[in-house]
């Protein structure tokens, strides 16, 4: 069950950066051609937060089944020492919930913009700042914190 929450989790990801990614283009395009907010902008915005969503369940089913993490909450004045699994069971977890809030108070909030530009700036404002946040919080191959492939 691991090893496929491992995989799941590491698929994904690929699936919330590049969703998230096409999202806040899409709204930057929208914003700066103050262009009509469509269905297919709707769609993306809706899209791009379930993929986040479905994300963070395999996330936290993945936390609660971790090696790592059942080591760093049982020896956690112990773990907090050690980088990696300090990553994984304070910073990543942290940061990722974090970005999925932001997410999802930026899809409600530009879902209720009555006016089409005030759609495509909370979307865009809302969905970079999470999407920097993911960039940060990823463990990359080249992360001084803990490095993991780019896919596992």
């Amino acid at each position: 069950m691991y090893q496929l929450l491992t995989f799941l989790h590491s698929f994904v990801r690929w699936l919330v950066v590049i969703s998230l990614a096409y999202a806040v283009y899409r709204a930057f395009k929208g914003y700066i051609r103050k262009a009509a907010f469509t269905k297919t902008d709707n769609l993306v915005r809706h899209w791009t937060a379930t993929i986040a969503h479905i994300q963070l369940v395999i996330g936290m089913l993945l936390y609660f089944r971790s090696p790592a993490i059942q080591y760093f909450r049982s020896h956690f004045h112990e773990a907090v020492r050690i980088t990696d699994i300090a990553f994984f069971g304070i910073y990543h977890a942290g940061c990722m919930l974090l970005a999925i809030v932001i997410i999802t108070i930026g899809s409600a909030l530009a879902k209720r913009k009555k006016d089409d530009k005030q759609q495509f700036k909370t979307l865009l404002t809302w969905y970079a700042i999470a999407l920097a946040i993911i960039f940060i919080a990823i463990p990359w191959p080249f992360s001084p914190f803990a490095s993991r492939p780019y896919f596992r």
